[in-house]
């Protein structure tokens, strides 16, 4: 064979064998087969399984929430109510509800937890499913008015309330009242149901509570005490007894006082609303404020949108110089507590702070006509004038402070600044510059005697009626007549503070002054606010009783910190005890909260850096008070006294001197002429 051949034939049968594959390929290929088969199917499977997996994720997802057993959810959800946690409660009952949505029982119970944490729209809607699964509609017309309500549907809910059977329960009666003072019936009525609800039902708490509430909101603060200490004892974790109970507290012996039972609410549920607002608003006070915002943040996670929460920020916002920030919270109140004084005077003097004076003057103006009395929404209301260039409008503003003996430096600094010229405005300026005032006297009643005296008749109770009247004698000189007007509103409302301050007022000015201060003490033990407070300590010391005074001061200092009367009134007493360096700690904080240009408080700075011997910080403050009232002699004196702790003797002689000819014979500034 040639080697062609060889070669010819050896690559005809490589190409045989490429092209007819071996036997053991075959079968490894079939085998391949077999495996690839089974493969197949565990991948399918696996997929399968891996799909139903994806699925009930999404499903997961979707629903935020595993499955539960509807009786389960029930029973956690009674447990939790019973544990006073509204929140989980509702939770529970709401996944009770999906998951057995013809359950009367779990629809029931979703009605009932969104009531407590005040969310009507899921209450009726809840009770409408209840209704269609066949629970009678006797047994969910009380929660429906309520639910309207919350609502603000007063119509829908006085329909509820006709629908109710002849023979009401406790809880329909309760309602019917809730509803009828709402339907603006009077507070005094609704007062009236819940006196005789609570002798009928005296273990139901709810009743006691909604007593309470009403009771504190007359001003009857010893009945709304009976009441919350009633509703606590009955039902220990609930809510809105010790929420209730906290702010009655807080108002009878300080802003410290009601912490404790508000945190006592929030630890039974830490979502509640109404406890965090009032939780944050007593810790803004406190001058806590990163704790307060955090109150404020839980609130509208409890609540979104919640109109409380960000008037609360605001007023944060607004003391830490924020204005602008202040101003976007207030609009997210949506103006739902334009009605509430505190929020129009926030709302102006934000306005006020960002140049925004024709707009500070109108919200300021519709705080006067809510509070006509308020000698601070006058002053304010007048300086927005004057920004605005309406001198006249500020001087009618400022009339009836002026007319008043005891009118303020600052008042009479800004009629100066609204005056046109001529005697008027001399007389002012002297008057400013004097720095003296005058006794404090009665506001003169801006109505007739016979249209107030009609009025009180038709509340006799009612302290802002019957005070009218009192007012009106007490100008008049008929002090037996104010006498016996204030008496009988005591009779009528002992546990009442208002009665008991007006009766004192009336008493201090008829001079009787032991008499006043026996009711101080009667008002200040029902509610130790700043009012009682000084009122309390000025009776003391009208009496010769300092020690006295001064545990009241140091009582109300310890409870309301940021108070600036009472820092003010502590500061002036550590000057005059010589406790230099605890005056000026006080002053110096109340100098960081009130600014630079406040006379008496620079004139206090001066004295107290004198008295510790730091001459040249007392001369540049008793300079800083000289500048601002230079005729005022008790800032010449002071000034005199700064001078002399910096070794300047001749202009402190020079100072004294001046105050001594705008204050002759002036025993204290005598005292200082003859130190140097």
């Amino acid at each position: 064979m040639s080697e062609g051949e060889v070669r010819k034939g050896r690559y005809r049968g490589r190409d045989r064998r490429a092209s007819q594959p071996y036997p053991m390929m075959r079968r490894k290929r079939r085998i391949w087969q077999r495996r690839s088969v089974r493969t197949r199917i565990r991948l399918i499977a696996t997929l399968a399984v891996i799909a139903v997996g994806m699925a009930g994720l999404a499903y997961l997802l979707r629903s935020g929430e595993p499955p539960v057993h509807p009786a389960a959810a029930l029973r956690q959800a009674t447990a939790a109510l019973q544990a006073g946690n509204y929140h989980a409660a509702h939770d529970q009952a709401r996944r009770a509800a999906i998951a057995a949505p013809r359950s009367r029982a779990a629809q029931m119970m979703l009605a009932r937890t969104s009531l407590l944490i005040e969310e009507g729209v899921t209450a009726e809607a809840a009770l409408d499913r209840a209704l269609a699964d066949g629970v009678p509609v006797s047994q969910t017309l009380a929660m429906r008015a309520e639910a309207r309500l919350i609502q603000g549907n007063v119509a829908d809910a006085q329909e509820a309330v006709a629908r109710m059977p002849p023979t009401p329960d406790a809880e329909m009666i309760r309602i019917m009242a809730k509803v009828r003072a709402a339907q603006n019936m009077g507070g005094g009525r609704l007062r009236a149901v819940l006196d005789r609800l609570a002798a009928a039902y005296p273990g139901d708490a709810a009743v006691w509570t909604d007593l309470g509430r009403s009771r504190f909101a007359a001003g009857d603060v010893t009945g709304a005490t009976e009441a919350a200490g009633r509703a606590t004892a009955l039902a220990p974790a609930d809510p809105r007894a010790l929420t209730l109970q906290g702010e009655i507290v807080r108002a009878r012996y300080g802003l410290t006082a009601g912490l404790p039972w508000f945190r006592a609410a929030l630890a039974r549920d830490p979502y509640y609303h109404p406890a965090l607002i009032q939780y944050a608003g007593t810790l803004g006070d406190l001058g806590r404020a990163s704790d307060a915002l955090a109150a404020t943040r839980t609130a509208l996670v409890s609540r979104p949108g919640s109109p409380e929460a960000f008037y609360l920020q605001a007023v944060i916002a607004a003391r830490a110089g924020q204005y602008p920030l202040a101003r976007q919270l207030l609009e997210l109140t949506g103006g739902n507590l334009n009605s509430r004084p505190a929020v129009v005077l926030l709302d102006g003097a934000v306005a006020f702070a960002q140049g925004q004076r024709q707009r500070a003057a109108r919200v300021w103006g519709r705080l006067l006509a809510m509070q006509p009395m308020n000698i601070g929404a006058r002053r304010l209301l007048a300086a927005a004038q004057i920004f605005t260039g309406d001198r006249a409008a500020a001087l009618a503003t400022l009339r009836p402070i002026l007319a008043r003996a005891d009118a303020d430096g600052y008042a009479l600094r800004l009629a100066v600044m609204a005056s046109a010229g001529g005697e008027g405005k001399a007389a002012l300026i002297d008057r400013a510059a004097s720095g003296v005032r005058g006794p404090s006297t009665i506001f003169r009643p801006d109505r007739p005697l016979a249209e107030l005296t009609e009025d009180a008749a038709d509340a006799p109770t009612d302290p802002t009626y019957v005070l009218g009247v009192v007012r009106a004698l007490a100008r008049k000189g008929d002090w037996s007549g104010a006498l016996a007007k204030t008496q009988a509103l005591v009779r009528a409302t002992p546990g009442a503070p208002a009665a008991q301050m007006a009766y004192g007022d009336i008493q201090s000015l008829a001079g009787r002054s032991a008499d006043a201060l026996a009711s101080y003490d009667r008002a200040a033990n029902l509610t130790f606010d700043e009012p009682a407070m000084l009122r309390l300590i000025d009776g003391y010391m009208r009496t010769a009783k300092p020690r006295d005074a001064a545990v009241a001061l140091g009582l109300y200092v310890s409870q309301n910190p940021q108070s600036v009367p009472a820092r003010r009134l502590l500061g002036q007493w550590q000057l005059a005890s010589g406790e230099w360096d605890e005056a000026i700690e006080t002053l110096e904080g109340l100098r960081t909260q009130l600014g630079p240009r406040d006379v008496a408080l620079l004139r206090d700075l001066a004295l107290a850096y004198a008295g510790s011997g730091d001459g040249v910080v007392a001369r540049r403050y008793g300079e800083a008070a000289y500048r601002l009232a230079p005729m005022n002699a008790s800032v010449a004196d002071a000034y005199g006294v700064a001078l002399a702790a910096a070794g300047e003797t001749e202009g402190a002689r020079q100072l004294f001197d001046k105050a001594l000819s705008l204050s002759p014979g002036n025993p204290v500034v005598i005292a200082h002429r003859d130190a140097l």
